[in-house]
């Protein structure tokens, strides 16, 4: 969630998902289209499934983004979302739909039948909305206004880290830069019938073998690239992580030098659709969530985590609703500059 807190103004005519929530995507939210959906080519596993309640694909989803430009995601205007995963069994690409009153999962490669097995966790089937009990009148209309949130759960540990890694300390766009750049440049090409070019993330092995040049040409700093590279070489006892609790989840991807609170948070709040685990140290999510309860613009982590603290075991949640709420402080300096390191 980190670094991409200013939500922008819901769209006025903005297409409805399954349950008829709008879906409109920033950040945690990406814009659906609505349509006569796209016939896939080829051969596929499908799997169709239907949630218990209102699912919104693009608020559910969008978390996995990083970046319009994101190689391993697209939302396409038939009102389809794909994405690509590198499973246990292999890379995958996985096609999300609605269909009728459910949703209609389709995938293709090794990973298909991986995907497709997670397909309901992935769309929120382990969240429980109705444990959140709004306290504050904001929160309770964003509430009201976004019935289709839930919390997605990849299952999937690194690709969740590694991005997290790359948005430390620096700009939104420098980060998705670098993601973009080193996954076209190092992952293989999506299998089964994508629309436009897609990529699958890299191995482990082939983080590990990257040179120090492309690192410095998509605009990654030592330290960054250092970390990774610690967190591939222990990727397996890492993805075991997946089947911990959240806790237990962020303390052992803390034990990597250079993963601290704030990734942690930011992976496991995707990897485990972790209600509780709300993201600390961040430069902006602290004052938009002071301004938005308190109107407290110079807020703190510790203040913030007081505010937060009547929505304990969902602050996570709380957090999202605030954010979608539209309710930030008004900038009083400038944004943090780029630095383009590849250009040194």
């Amino acid at each position: 969630m980190a670094g991409r807190f200013t939500p922008r103004p819901t769209l006025p005519h903005s297409p409805k998902g399954v349950g008829g929530a709008p879906m409109t995507v920033r950040g945690g939210h990406v814009a659906m289209g609505a349509g006569v959906p796209r016939q896939a080519a080829g051969p596929g596993r499908a799997r169709d499934w239907v949630p218990d309640g209102p699912l919104d694909l693009g608020l559910v989803l969008g978390p996995l983004r990083r970046g319009p430009g994101d190689p391993t995601f697209r939302a396409t205007p038939d009102g389809s979302v794909w994405r690509t995963a590198l499973t246990p069994a292999g890379p995958g690409t996985l096609r999300v739909r609605a269909s009728g009153g459910g949703v209609r999962g389709e995938a293709w490669g090794p990973g298909a039948e991986w995907l497709l097995e997670r397909l309901p966790e992935l769309l929120g089937a382990a969240d429980d909305p109705s444990a959140f009990v709004p306290r504050h009148r904001l929160v309770a209309l964003t509430r009201h206004r976004r019935p289709g949130l839930r919390l997605t759960r990849s299952g999937l540990v690194l690709e969740s880290l590694i991005p997290s890694i790359l948005e430390q300390k620096v700009t939104t766009d420098e980060a998705y830069r670098a993601w973009r750049l080193l996954v076209r440049r190092f992952g293989e090409p999506a299998p089964g019938p994508v629309p436009g070019p897609m990529h699958v993330m890299p191995g482990p092995r082939t983080w590990a073998l990257i040179p120090s040049w492309e690192w410095h040409r998509a605009g990654v700093d030592d330290k960054r690239a250092s970390t990774i590279l610690r967190a591939v070489r222990v990727a397996g006892r890492l993805e075991e992580a997946a089947g911990m609790e959240p806790g237990a989840a962020r303390a052992r991807l803390e034990v990597v030098p250079g993963v601290g609170p704030w990734t942690s948070a930011e992976t496991v709040q995707r990897s485990h659709g972790a209600a509780d685990e709300v993201t600390t140290g961040d430069l902006h999510l602290p004052r938009i969530v002071g301004w938005a309860l308190a109107g407290d613009r110079d807020a703190d982590d510790a203040v913030m985590l007081e505010l937060l603290e009547p929505y304990a075991g969902q602050r996570h949640r709380a957090a999202r609703l605030i954010l979608l709420s539209g309710r930030v402080p008004g900038r009083r300096a400038p944004k943090m500059p780029r630095w383009d390191i590849g250009g040194l």
